[in-house]
């Protein structure tokens, strides 16, 4: 399943309901092409969780707003509140890991 990508203009609505990791990313970043699949796995695993994509490049509003200086940055929101961040090519048991020590 394709993860939904989100930007400048849809961010606040796309976080504001539930439980979503915000994947901040860019097409030139090798780490972030390779966390790309397990997000989406976790994403088929993890229905209770919305994980969604904003690319930092086009959207940079919103990367400034969080303070986005590396990538990939993991955002993770509670009905539209910022609970944690994690920066970094992550494995999968870490990332399973973050976003379930925050339910």
């Amino acid at each position: 399943m394709a993860l939904a990508e989100i930007n400048d203009a849809n961010f606040k609505t796309e976080i504001s309901k539930g439980t979503v990791l915000v994947d901040c990313w860019a097409e030139w970043c090798g780490p972030c092409r390779m966390v790309a699949p397990v997000l989406d796995e976790l994403s088929n695993e993890m229905s209770d969780v919305q994980i969604k994509k904003l690319n930092v490049d086009f959207n940079q509003k919103t990367a400034q707003e969080f303070g986005i200086q590396s990538i990939p940055t993991l955002l993770l929101f509670k009905d539209g509140v910022l609970v944690d961040k994690a920066i970094g090519a992550l494995p999968k048991p870490q990332i399973k890991k973050f976003i379930e020590s925050h339910k």
